[in-house]
């Protein structure tokens, strides 16, 4: 709902400006939309993220269902990875630069800052493992999709890296603020998980298995949770 009274209220001059430019500079129309649909993808992927991580920690819990939290943190995934699509595909159209389908598709080959551009294509390709993950979960177990789901954190970090290196628009004060919110939050929601996970280890009781008297615990990692076959990573 709050999505659709913002789109609602920026979509008309959205909409003016684009047409605008289009008149004016068509040639920058693919490079402005590239800028844009990468932002976008960007907001979304540290969106899911962070959801993930609040998951995770279950501080969701308390004020939503955890099916309908995890079915939005994967509807978030998909999304995300549809805009990082977008945002790569559309270069074909830009005049600025010479990209060919290929240039697209293998990491480091970019007429344009094939480093971190390169980055930022291994990004798309984990994030592609990532959501692909959510409907091979039953087929692969619990373990082996939690263990899929940790190279997330990785592909932030090459988000993000990608973003404010590639990106022309990293020096503005918009675009500061852009990066540093989303990457504070998961920097904090991540040492707090590892801070309650180191915690609970010296507090969880000795658990025997069932017709096994004096067998080892099993012990959970900084990373891991109760209750990890929920939903979350």
């Amino acid at each position: 709902m709050v999505v659709g009274v913002v789109v609602g209220a920026t979509a008309p001059t959205a909409i003016l400006r684009i047409l605008n430019v289009a008149a004016v500079q068509p040639g920058l129309l693919a490079w402005y939309a590239v800028r844009a649909m990468g932002f976008l993808a960007y907001l979304v992927l540290a969106t899911s993220v962070i959801y993930g991580l609040l998951l995770s920690t279950k501080i969701l819990d308390a004020i939503a269902h955890r099916p309908v939290s995890f079915a939005l943190h994967k509807d978030l995934a998909i999304v995300g990875l549809i805009m990082a699509a977008l945002h790569g595909a559309i270069l074909i159209f830009d005049q600025s630069f010479n990209f060919t389908p290929s240039s697209l598709l293998v990491p480091f080959t970019s007429p344009y800052a094939p480093i971190t551009v390169g980055v930022g294509q291994l990004t798309f390709y984990a994030c592609a493992v990532v959501t692909g993950s959510f409907y091979v979960r039953r087929h692969i177990g619990q373990k082996v999709w939690r263990q899929i789901h940790y190279v997330t954190f990785i592909a932030f970090v090459g988000a993000s890296f990608h973003g404010i290196m590639s990106g022309s628009d990293s020096g503005s004060w918009w675009a500061f603020w852009i990066y540093l919110v989303p990457i504070t939050a998961v920097v904090f929601l991540v040492t707090y998980r590892i801070v309650v996970g180191v915690a609970n280890l010296g507090s969880e009781p000795r658990a025997e298995l069932a017709g096994t008297p004096g067998a080892l615990p099993v012990r959970r990692g900084p990373l891991d949770r109760p209750g990890a076959a929920s939903g979350g990573f």
